[in-house]
This record gives structure tokens, C-alpha cells and sequence, in this order.
């Protein structure tokens, strides 16, 4: 929400031009003014105009849609758009079809008035100047209409498609969370990249369709009239060639929509690679997932290869298409004993170049673009169509209530309704209508305010169900739940956009400076806000990248807070952070500051629950039990042995639940004794948030900006031609490739001119019927190896192309997987998929095509200039004055365009961004109500890149117009020229005239593609620079480094003077600063601190995924001296933030095929999740939905613990393994790791103190030093410092006295064998 308004940009000139600088593009030319001084950015831009607004035209094209939903009838997306832009459609056709008619049809017409009277069979010379003048004006009049004419068609798909991205959006805002099931973000992003994306080229040639056939009648009268019979051979073949490419474009799509699956499929998996890359560094996985992206990519290869070669044969079709309808024709004539002669050779030539180019080529792409335009149409319509949410839209109901003066379902206490807030009464609801358990079911629940009601319970029992079904995004089928009251939401993983902290606080709420103030200090904020770099207006990355997890959990909480509502539902906000925090949030904020409304807080932290007005626990959708603390005490019931009982035996392991639903699976592991707080007072505690400094200062250095997108600037060199080129073919190729495009070129020269030499020869009365069949053979004999050179040619050139495309996907994966941590923390995930999909798609399906047409066109001009230059060798100088004039043209374009482009670009990354962040967030911003906000940022969004793209557009246009200009003045002067001084033969006026013609689209497309050329080469160009990021180390080790398969075997690590930084520049601010410490084999060790105090550091460090200074040794080895694939497959982890890949369950946790199946059960069985897995229809092949969404964090939890089991490394990372999970899959999680670890070296990174009271020794970090390590015992009763001491009494006396015993009973332990 921190982007520029993009309403503070000047106003466009287009805005107030008279129409005479509309037609001449007079408006186009400040910007390229302005970007010939200096390199544009987005304020040199104009503001978007009124007619592309985003909101308006959005609001239009939903009340089109809106307004047939009203009517009943199953609404059509093609309805709704000719109801808003039909006019305009047909207003452009209208205009087509005079420039087709007036200027093309009669040039041909001209022609043969003029050359009748160079041959002599007309010698009336005021005729001939008149038909010259026909000539000159039709040339002139098709520019000046063409080119405005063209603008407005693509400014109208611009239209078209800011409108249905509006559409989009606005309904994505509206999914219900059942028909998000079925849609990835990735989907819906591609709906808006590459289906909506479409419009902007497709209405190019779409009005050929009605054209061409009219043309087609016109020009075949026309030509019958003029050379009889023989014209209806060409057009015959012409008609057998259509089908054959209609069936062409037909497979296109066809294989266009399997491409487009398969890309779907890459970028996905790309997509998850780049949001776990940590976990599948710390894995050491790049290779497994290597392999499986390519693939894919080899996949999508194999339709990207048939689609290239079907558009190769189509491109060679527009080379030799009009050489073999006119040839035939030209035959057919002979052979029918007729004498050629020079008007009817160069009439015929003319007209087919203008069937061929209306006929053979727009008509076949008007149809093949139709059909794909259907096809998006039909997928949006698709999309429109999903199911919404019952979850009424707050932000529109602001205004219709005069008493809610203030803003966004921020309403004001209402008194007057009942006690009861919340009433359930036999509920059921499951978010999945075909799974056979109901998510909830039998729910009765009552709740009135000044309640704080604490919901507990296993893994996946459905308490964040209850809080989705009060928040409406969990529908019921059967049963009533009332809700009288407003309500506000944090939700249990903390969503933040891309904005500053204050924004992610109010989010769309107006400032209230004292409320404000007030929440942001009890939710602990304050202490953050100082060390942040920019205080509450530093900016969040996306997802929150630059924050640590407990401040991302505490600043969703302020948002909720912050809004005024009757009912507080806060789902888990206590576990991301430590015991002191959580302490001061339940009494400051959840029992302090909320204490007169109700609050519904689900929690797996015991401690908190003598303090809640009424307990809920929930088992399997049920609500087991619910009381007071002191009546569940009372009552011994389950909820007491879920407290305080002996282990449950496993009685009912067997009971798990079939529900493959969302996660509600649930996995009954024996419970575990509550952390002794049975009568806990909260004890004072002292505010010290030592060390989040540490956290802070490496954070000030990211200075609240993101990296910004390079921009390369200035020209493409040569040197990223070869690259291209060599990457995927050797040098014999590209020069065989060379010479194939000479050879065609010459040979096309060579049968044009032929042909006016053989009409010049009948000319001179030599016609001796014997000769002419020769020449007729040598003619037919040249065209053929015309058509056959050119196909072998581009078949050729794309094979290298893709082989190229191949090559440098590869390279980039590699270089994206090697790269640093420090990489993907300061480039967010949209940009690089950007690459992984805009850049690649530009290199698999533009590129090659561009190229081709680039080179195909330079040469056709160099032959139109030979053959002009052979017949009158004074049009050099013309040509070379002509030449001059289009480079500078050409220059003072194309660095403004280039800069408008990339500026384009740019500003496209951020619209995606915000979509994708939308719908992950989705429950949050329906429960907080600030859909308005987001639609207007979306559309603000929209319209600086409307800004941009139009400004493409107009000067592109601009361009064409005065390219065009020059050659028609080109033309004039070659007509005027023949009447001054009269040509020796009449062939070679017609020779000219028609090869001058030809020019005139020719020069200003070939300019333009050239242009494209170099702009489709940034994407090579940006691919390039990710596959030589710097990598972070070397992968393998070097030969006599590698340490010993069974390394290590003891699992001591050494940490000398060790210093981790998190920004590769040696100046950066340390984040550990010199620890010296020894862990012992075997030894089970706990680091503890506050949030900040460096403790994921320390795990960076093992991981070598920073950059380190200092020594740690693992057994006497410098782990700075092996590959990382050596170290890091050697240290199992189990990651903070639980990471599954989409796949089948034996991939995730196996994804090398190291291990039988035997042995992967084994390690479920471990975890308790064999009952589970082997319910589910394919056992371990089942496959993970994106993200493990299937599955429940605590599960997923119980998976990485599984993978850690299956790699029997001697030392283990736990990284808060804990913080979202209930306490029996804690203590299932525990359990597991010392019985299967007993031998090996734990590091466990703690929350809970209660997890690592019973290790050996605890390592005290704080603010990036060490600053206590030894047992805990040690540290409770004899430290000098006492921060481990400090740490533990808050939470709470009597908790400290349990931990101590804990302590304790460990010490003596550890103590017996010494003794003995």
C-alpha cells in the first residue's frame, strides 16, 4: 500500500489534444523529448486517462456482469464486455474497412493507368498524372488513417483488460474458502498475467474476419476482369491453403492450453521452491528438486517445441504464400497461349500481395486469436462463476448506518442488543462438502460479553474451525449460529502485506493517535518500534520477510486490537513468542485492555488458563468439555487428565479420524502432564526486551527498502547475442544458419527481377513461343526453391532456439538455487518468479519468433533496395539519405521506449503481488473488513501501469506514423521520377512502383521488431543475471576435502570467535559477535534468549547459510572447508516453520529414493502418523496439496520430525519445533527425540523453558553475545548473571519451583555416573 498515487502524476496531454494532433500524434512527443535527456522513471509519466481508469471501468464491467446475475440467467463474460465496449468495436471496424477499400483495393487500379501509358498503348500523359496522383493519395491517406486507427484498437484491449483485472479482482475478494480449495494462488495470478493479458493483442486482426472474405470477392472480380480464367488458379490454391492453416492455428491452441498446464505446473513447483529455499538448503535438497524441475520443463518443452514449429511453418507460409498463387496464375496465363505482358504481371503481382497479406495472414491469425480469446474467456467465465462467501462485505456497509460514524467495521459499542454475543446451537459444519466427517459438528455454545473464553485441544480438533465458522468463511449445513456484535480476528499464521508496520496496524482505519499509542504498548510493540529502523514506518517485505515471527504475531494482533468490536477472536496469538511477552499480552491486553468485551483466545499455553472466565475444549469437532478452571478441577474430567492426569494409555490410538478434510485429522497421542502452574499468581516481571536490538540493527541495514528491481539500463550488447545464440548450438550451426538466409533472400530477389525481364523481352516483340516456356519453367523452377530453402531455414532456426531455451532455464535454476540466503530475503518471491515465468515465456515463444522476423525482414528490404537500385542506380543516393533519416528516427525512439518499457514492466510485478498477498490473506481482510481499501490500492496499482503501457503504445504508434511518412515520400519521389525522365522498359516502373510499395508497412514493422528485438532480449538478458548470481559457497567438496561418509561420528561441535552477518558487504553489522564455545558429544543442549537475541542465528551459522567469520568444527573438521551439500546433509533440523512440498508423502520425506518403504512406515510409526497416512487412498503416495494445506501445522511438524529420524545424523537442530503446537504432539515430539536421539548432539532453539529444563547444559544468548552456558540447574542456583533465572521466574513462582525440580532431578542424573 506504500506505492506512489497514481493520480499525483501529471495530466495527460492526450487528455486536451485537438484532433488534428491526435491524428498526427503531436502528444506522443514530450515523453520522447523528455526520455532523450534522461532516463525516464514512473513521475515522468502521465497520469492514466479518464476513458482507462481502472475503478470506473472496473464498476462498469461488474455492473454489466452484476446486472444479468439480477436477471437470473447464468450470466456470459462476452455479454458483459460488448454490452461496455461493443460501440467502440464497431466504430474501429468501420474505419478498417474504408482504408482496406479506398486506398488498398485501388492502388493496384492506378497502377495499370500508369504503366499503360509507359508501355505505349495510352499515350494521353494528363491521364496518366491523374492515375499517378490516385496512386500518391492512397499511399498518404492509409497512413494518416492506419496508424490512428491501430491505436485505437489496442488502446480499446487495454480497456478490455484493465477492466476484467478489475472484475478479478474484485471476485477474488469474494471466494468462498471451499472454491479456494480447488484454486491455487498461482492460478489466479495467471488468469490475470497470461488469460487477461490476451486482450491486449487479440483485436489487432480480429475484424479481418468480416473483411477479408469481402476483399477476397472484390479483388478475384477485379482480377477476372483483367486476366481472365487464369486468376481463379491463385485464388483456388489460395482457398486449399486456408484450411490447412486454419487446422494449423486450431492445434496451436490446442497445444497452446497444454503448455499453459504445464507452465501452471512449473511455476508452481518454482514457486514453492522459492518460499521453503531455506528448508531445502538446510535439507540439502536442491538436487532432488532439480531433477523434478526439469522435468517439468522438459514437458512443457515438448508442447512449446510443436507449437514453435507449427508458427515456423506459418511464418514461411507469409514468405512464399503470394509468390505461388501469383506464379500459378502468371503459368496459367502462358500456358493458356496468352502473351504476358508487363501491366497484367505487375497488376496480378499487386493484388495478391494485398490478398495475401488480408487473406493468408490476418484472416488465419484473426481466427486462431479469436479461438484463444474464447478459450480465456471461457476460463474467466470459469473463475466468475465459483462459489462466494457468506461473509457480508463490512467495508460496504459503512455507510448505510448514520450511527457508525466511524470507519470500517470499526463500529461503536452497540448497547442495545442481548446479552448473548455468540449463540451455536447444534452446529455442524465441514469445509469440504465430500468428507465423510464433519469438520464441527453438534457445536452449542453461548457467549456474552466481558467473557474471556480460552478453546484448548489436541492437534487438528477444530479450534480454528470454531473461529472460521463465527468469521462466516466456514458455511454450516446443518444447525444455527447467531452472532449479534461486530468482531475482529488475528489469525493464527500472521498475514502482513507490503506496506509500513502503521499501515499493517490500522489497516484502513483512520489514525487515532491515543488508541493507537495505547495498543501499540499492550501488545509490546513499543521496545520494536524503537529498534526498527524507521519505527512504525518502516516497511514490511512481503509476507513480512524482515520480521521475526513473534513480531509479526504481536503486530496481527495490534490490528485486531486496534479495531473497536464487541467480540475479539484471536486464534494462537500467544504462541510465536516467548513466555514474557505472552505474559504481558494476556494481562495487559487480552484480560487488561479487552476486559469488557469477549474475547475467544485459542491457545495451546496451559499456564494461562486459570485466568479465563470459561475453558472450551474441543476434540474432533466436539466440544468434549467446558467449564471454569475450578469446576473442570473439580470435576476430574478428561479435561483434568488433559491437564494434570497420568499418561492416557494409548486406548484410543486406533479412533484417528478418516476426515481428509483441511487438516482436521487428529492425532490422539498420549497427553502430557501440565507445566506445574497449577496455582501460579502472575508474578511481577520486569519489561526488559533486551535483545531485540540484534534483530533491529541487521534490519536498519535493509533501511526499510527493499532491494529495488535492477533495471539494466542502455543498450543490448552483442555479446548477450552470442550468449543466447552459442548457449544451445555450436558455431558450424549458426553460420550453416547464416548462410540458409542468404541463399532464400537471393533466390526471392532473383525470381522478382527474372519476371520483369521476361515482360520486358515479350515487350520487345521477340516473343518466340519457344522461349517462353522456358522462362516459364526457369520462373516456376526459382519459386520452388524459394518455398523449399524457407521452410528448412526456419525448422532450423527453431530447434536452435529452443535448444538455446533449454540451456539457459537450466542455468538459471542452478543459479537461483546456489544463490545466497541474503538473495532471496532481499528479492521478494514475485520477482523472481517473474523470471521463472514472464522472462522464460518471452524466451520460449517470443523470442525465437522475433528474431526470425527481424532477420526475414532486413533481408526482404535489402532485396527490395537491390532490385530498385539495379533498375535505376541513382536511387542509391535516395536510398541512403532515406536510410540516415529512419536510424536517427529510430535512435531518438528507441531509448525512450525501451525506458517505457521496462518502466511497464516494473510496474506490473507489484499488480500480481498484491493479488497473490490478497488471497493468502483473504480471511483476515473479510474478518477486518478493508476489501475497499485493497480494491482501490489494486486499481491504483492499475493505473500506473495503465500510465506506462499507454504511453508504450502512443509512442510506438507515433514511431510507425513517421516511419511511414518517409516512405510514402519514398514512393512520390520514384512516381515523379518516371515522369520526368521516362524509362527505357515499362517492366521496370512496375517493378519499382510494386517493390516501393512493398516498403512502406515493410520498413516501419521491421524497425519496430528490431525495437521488440532488443526489448525481448532483456529477458534473456534478465534470465543471464540470475544464473550468475555469486553462489554462496561451493556445493561439492573439493577433491581431498570430502569428509568420510560416516562423519560424524561423535557430534562435538567447536565454535571459535564465531561472527554471522547477514549482508554479504564485510561492513555490515555483526548479528553474533564472537561466541567461543564447546558442545560435547552426545550432549543434549537448549539456547535460549529473548525474540532477536541471535538464536536462529546460531543455527545460520551451522548451516553456513550467512556469511560467517570464525571456526566451528564438527568433529575436529572446519566445516568452512567442505561442500555445503557435505555439511548440510550431515546435520538433520527440523525447521521453526514447518515446510511440506506438493508430491506424494514419500517425496517429502524421501526425495532421494534413499530408502525401502519398510523403512519410511517405520519413521511414521515413530511420529504416530501411520494410522493417518495409511488411511488416506494411496498411502505414500498420496498426494500434499500445495504447501501441505491438507495436512495441520502440528502435523506437518510430526512430518519434518519423521525426515529427521529417516537421515540418522549424529546431530540434530530443533528450531522451536514447539511454538504451534498442542502439548500432547509436544510431548509426542520430545518423547521421540530422546528416545531415537540418545546418541546424538540435540540443539534445541526454546520457547518454552519447560522443553529444555531437563537438558544438559542451556546456552543463554542475548543481543548477538553468549552470555551464560551450563546446565540449568547451575544457572538457577549459582549464576552470577542470572538472565536464564530472570527468565524462568516470570514465568510465574510456582513454575519456576516445578522447573527448578525438573532441573534438578536432570542434574542429578547427569551427576550419578560420575559418582559411581
Amino acid at each position: 500500500m506504500q506505492s506512489m498515487k497514481a493520480d499525483e502524476l501529471p495530466e495527460n496531454p492526450r487528455e486536451r489534444s485537438n484532433p488534428l494532433s491526435s491524428l498526427m500524434f503531436c502528444f506522443a512527443l514530450p515523453v520522447l523529448f523528455k526520455g532523450r535527456k534522461k532516463t525516464l522513471e514512473q513521475k515522468d509519466l502521465y497520469r492514466a486517462l479518464k476513458e482507462h481508469k481502472s475503478d470506473s471501468l472496473g464498476d462498469r464491467l461488474c455492473a454489466a456482469w452484476d446486472e444479468q446475475v439480477a436477471k437470473n440467467e447464468t450470466p456470459r463474460l462476452g455479454r458483459a464486455l460488448t454490452k461496455v465496449f461493443g460501440f467502440h468495436l464497431f466504430i474501429t471496424g468501420v474505419f478498417l474497412f474504408a482504408q482496406e477499400f479506398l486506398t488498398k483495393v485501388t492502388q493496384p487500379i492506378c497502377l495499370i493507368g500508369v504503366m499503360a501509358y509507359f508501355a505505349g498503348n495510352d499515350p494521353d500523359r494528363s491521364k496518366a498524372q491523374l492515375w499517378a496522383a490516385g496512386l500518391i493519395a492512397g499511399s498518404v491517406f492509409s497512413v494518416c488513417i492506419g496508424h490512428p486507427y491501430m491505436l485505437g484498437l489496442l488502446h480499446l484491449g487495454m480497456k478490455m483488460r484493465v477492466a476484467l483485472s478489475s472484475l478479478i479482482y474484485r471476485k477474488a475478494l469474494r471466494l468462498s474458502r471451499t472454491a479456494l480449495g480447488d484454486t491455487t494462488v498461482g492460478q489466479v495470478v495467471n488468469l490475470l498475467s497470461n488469460d487477461v493479458g490476451r486482450f491486449d493483442l487479440v483485436l489487432i486482426n480480429v475484424h479481418y474476419l468480416w473483411i477479408a472474405p469481402l476483399e477476397l470477392i472484390a479483388v478475384t472480380y477485379l482480377m477476372y476482369l483483367e486476366i481472365g480464367i487464369s486468376s481463379m488458379f491463385g485464388v483456388a490454391i489460395m482457398l486449399l491453403f486456408l484450411p490447412f492453416q486454419s487446422y494449423l492455428g486450431k492445434r496451436t491452441s490446442v497445444l497452446r492450453l497444454r503448455t499453459a498446464l504445464r507452465t501452471d505446473e512449473r511455476v508452481r513447483m518454482m514457486n514453492e521452491i522459492i518460499s521453503g529455499i531455506q528448508v531445502i538448503k538446510m535439507y540439502a535438497w536442491e538436487k532432488p528438486f532439480g531433477k523434478v524441475v526439469e522435468m517439468t520443463r522438459f514437458n512443457e518443452m515438448l508442447c512449446i517445441k510443436q507449437v514453435n514449429y507449427i508458427r515456423g511453418i506459418l511464418i514461411s507460409f507469409a514468405m512464399f504464400l503470394s509468390r505461388i498463387f501469383t506464379s500459378s496464375s502468371l503459368i496459367a496465363f502462358v500456358l493458356l497461349g496468352n502473351i504476358l505482358n508487363a501491366e497484367k504481371a505487375f497488376f496480378v503481382t499487386a493484388y495478391y500481395n494485398i490478398l495475401r497479406r488480408s487473406v493468408t495472414m490476418f484472416f488465419p491469425q484473426g481466427i486462431s486469436q479469436f479461438a484463444e480469446l474464447l478459450v480465456s474467456v471461457r476460463r474467466l467465465e470459469t473463475f466468475m462463476h465459483r462459489p462466494e462467501t457468506k461473509v457480508r462485505d463490512k467495508s460496504k456497509v459503512k455507510n448505510d448506518n448514520p450511527k457508525a460514524e466511524s470507519l470500517n467495521g470499526d463500529s461503536p459499542k452497540s448497547n442495545g442488543i442481548p446479552e448473548n454475543l455468540i449463540e451455536f446451537s447444534q452446529f455442524q459444519a465441514r469445509w469440504e462438502s465430500h468428507s465423510l466427517e464433519p469438520t464441527l459438528e453438534d457445536i452449542n455454545l453461548q457467549l456474552g460479553r466481558r467473557k474471556l473464553v480460552a478453546v484448548i485441544g489436541p492437534v487438528g480438533a477444530g479450534k480454528s474451525s470454531l473461529i472460521q465458522a463465527i468469521l462466516g468463511e466456514l458455511p454450516g449445513e446443518s444447525g444455527t449460529l447467531r452472532i449479534n456484535g461486530s468482531y475482529s480476528y488475528a489469525a493464527q499464521e500472521p498475514w502482513l502485506f507490503t506496506g509500513t508496520v502503521r499501515q499493517n496496524i490500522l489497516f484502513g482505519l483512520d489514525w487515532d493517535k491515543h488508541r493507537y499509542r495505547t495498543v501499540v504498548k499492550k501488545c509490546a510493540l513499543e521496545r520494536d518500534f524503537e529498534l526498527l529502523p524507521f519505527g512504525d514506518k518502516t516497511i514490511v517485505g512481503e509476507r513480512g520477510a524482515s520480521l521475526s515471527g513473534g513480531q509479526k504475531a504481536r503486530i496481527s494482533l495490534a490490528r485486531a486490537v486496534y479495531r473497536r468490536a464487541d467480540i475479539y477472536l484471536l486464534d494462537d496469538p500467544l504462541s510465536a513468542v516467548d513466555t514474557h511477552v505472552g505474559r504481558h499480552l494476556f494481562d495487559q491486553c487480552m484480560r487488561g485492555y479487552l476486559r469488557s468485551e469477549l474475547v475467544i483466545l485459542v491457545t495451546h499455553q496451559l499456564q494461562f488458563l486459570e485466568q479465563a472466565d470459561l475453558i472450551v475444549i474441543m476434540d474432533k469437532g466436539r466440544i468434549s468439555a467446558m467449564g471454569t478452571y475450578s469446576s473442570m478441577k473439580r470435576s476430574g474430567l478428561d479435561f483434568a487428565r488433559l491437564l494434570t492426569g497420568p499418561n492416557k494409555d494409548g486406548e484410543d490410538l486406533d479412533e484417528v479420524d478418516g476426515a481428509g478434510g483441511d487438516g482436521l485429522d487428529l492425532l490422539n497421542v498420549p497427553s502430557l502432564s501440565r507445566r506445574g502452574s497449577k496455582n501460579s499468581k502472575p508474578s511481577t516481571r520486569n519489561n526488559s526486551f533486551t535483545s531485540l536490538s540484534s534483530m533491529a540493527e541487521s534490519m536498519a541495514q535493509e533501511a526499510s527498502l527493499q532491494m529495488q528491481e535492477t533495471r539494466v539500463e542502455g543498450k543490448i550488447g552483442l555479446g548477450l547475442y552470442k550468449e543466447y545464440l552459442t548457449s544451445g548450438s555450436s558455431w558450424f550451426m549458426i553460420f550453416f544458419m547464416v548462410f540458409l538466409c542468404l541463399a532464400t533472400q537471393i533466390l526471392c530477389s532473383a525470381a522478382d527481377y527474372f519476371l520483369s525481364y521476361w515482360v520486358d523481352k515479350n515487350m520487345d516483340g521477340q516473343t518466340d513461343i519457344n522461349t517462353d516456356p522456358q522462362d516459364m519453367y526457369y520462373f516456376a523452377a526459382l519459386n520452388i526453391a524459394v518455398v523449399v530453402f524457407t521452410i528448412v531455414r526456419t525448422m532450423l532456426f527453431y530447434k536452435m532456439a529452443m535448444r538455446s531455451s533449454t540451456q539457459l532455464h537450466n542455468a538459471m535454476y542452478q543459479g537461483i538455487t546456489r544463490a545466497a540466503m541474503y538473495f532471496f530475503n532481499t528479492n521478494p518471491s514475485g520477482r523472481i518468479l517473474n523470471r521463472f515465468s514472464k522472462d522464460l515465456g518471452q524466451l520460449d515463444e517470443v523470442l525465437p519468433s522475433v528474431m526470425l522476423d527481424v532477420v526475414q525482414i532486413f533481408l526482404t528490404l535489402l532485396g527490395i533496395i537491390v532490385v530498385i537500385c539495379i533498375t535505376n542506380p541513382y536511387y542509391l543516393i535516395l536510398t541512403l539519405a532515406l536510410a540516415i533519416i529512419f536510424y536517427y528516427i529510430r535512435e531518438f525512439y528507441l531509448k525512450t521506449s525501451r525506458d517505457v518499457k521496462r518502466l511497464e514492466a516494473v510496474a506490473r510485478s507489484p499488480i500480481y503481488s498484491h493479488l497473490s498477498a490478497t488471497i493468502t490473506g483473504l480471511p483476515t481482510i473479510r474478518a477486518l473488513g478493508a476489501q475497499k481499501e485493497l480494491i482501490a490500492e489494486f486499481d491504483n496499482l492499475q493505473d500506473l501501469h495503465s500510465s506506462g503501457y499507454y504511453t508504450f503504445l502512443a509512442t510506438n504508434r507515433a514511431f510507425g506514423y513517421y516511419l511511414d511518412c518517409f516512405c510514402t515520400l519514398y514512393i512520390v519521389i520514384i512516381i515523379l521520377n518516371y515522369f520526368i525522365n521516362p524509362p527505357q522498359s515499362p517492366g521496370e516502373v512496375g517493378l519499382a512502383i510494386t517493390q516501393a510499395m512493398g516498403m512502406t508497412g515493410m520498413v516501419q514493422w521491421g524497425m519496430r521488431q528490431s525495437a521488440e528485438l532488443e526489448n525481448t532480449m532483456t529477458a534473456v538478458e534478465r534470465v543471464v543475471e540470475y544464473d550468475e548470481i555469486e553462489p554462496e559457497g561451493e556445493f561439492d567438496s573439493r577433491e581431498g576435502k570430502k569428509p568420510s561418509p560416516s562423519w560424524p561420528e561423535r557430534g562435538e561441535i567447536i565454535a571459535e570467535d564465531l561472527c554471522l552477518r547477514y549482508f554479504p558487504d564485510p561492513q555490515a553489522k555483526y548479528v553474533l559477535k564472537a561466541l567461543n564455545f564447546r558442545i560435547r558429544p552426545c550432549e543434549k543442549v537448549g539456547i535460549v534468549g529473548r525474540t532477536g537475541a541471535g538464536k536462529s542465528s546460531l543455527i545460520n551459522a551451522l548451516f553456513r547459510l550467512s556469511y560467517n567469520e570464525g571456526i566451528i568444527t564438527i568433529d575436529e573438521r572446519d566445516t568452512a572447508d567442505m561442500g555445503l551439500f557435505d555439511l548440510r546433509s550431515k546435520i538433520s533440523i527440523i525447521p521453526q516453520e514447518p515446510v511440506l512440498f506438493s508430491g506424494s508423502m514419500r517425496y517429502n520425506l524421501d526425495p532421494f529414493e534413499e530408502y525401502n518403504d519398510a523403512k519410511l512406515w517405520d519413521a511414521l510409526e515413530e511420529v504416530k502418523l501411520k494410522p493417518l497416512i495409511s488411511e488416506l487412498p494411496n498411502g505414500l503416495q498420496s498426494k500434499i496439496s500445495e504447501g501441505g494445506s491438507n495436512f495441520s501445522v502440528g502435523q506437518r511438524q510430526l512430518v519434518c520430525l519423521a525426515r529427521a529420524i529417516l537421515r540418522e545424523n549424529r546431530v540434530l537442530v530443533m528450531d522451536e519445533a514447539t511454538a504451534n503446537v498442542d502439548p500432547q504432539t509436544d510431548a509426542l515430539i520430545q518423547a521421540t527425540i530422546r528416545s531415537k536421539f540418545r546418541d546424538c548432539t540435540v540443539l534445541t532453539i526454546a520457547h518454552r523453558l519447560n522443553t529444555i529444563m531437563d537438558s544438559d547444559r542451556v546456552l543463554v544468548m542475548d543481543a548477538g553475545h553468549l552470555v551464560e552456558f551450563g546446565s540449568p540447574y547451575e544457572l538457577l542456583t549459582s549464576s552470577e548473571s542470572k538472565i536464564f533465572h530472570g527468565m524462568v521466574m516470570e514465568t510465574g513462582q510456582n513454575t519456576f519451583d516445578s522447573l527448578l525440580k525438573v532441573a534438578e532431578k536432570a542434574h542429578l542424573e547427569s551427576m550419578k555416573p560420575k559418582s559411581e
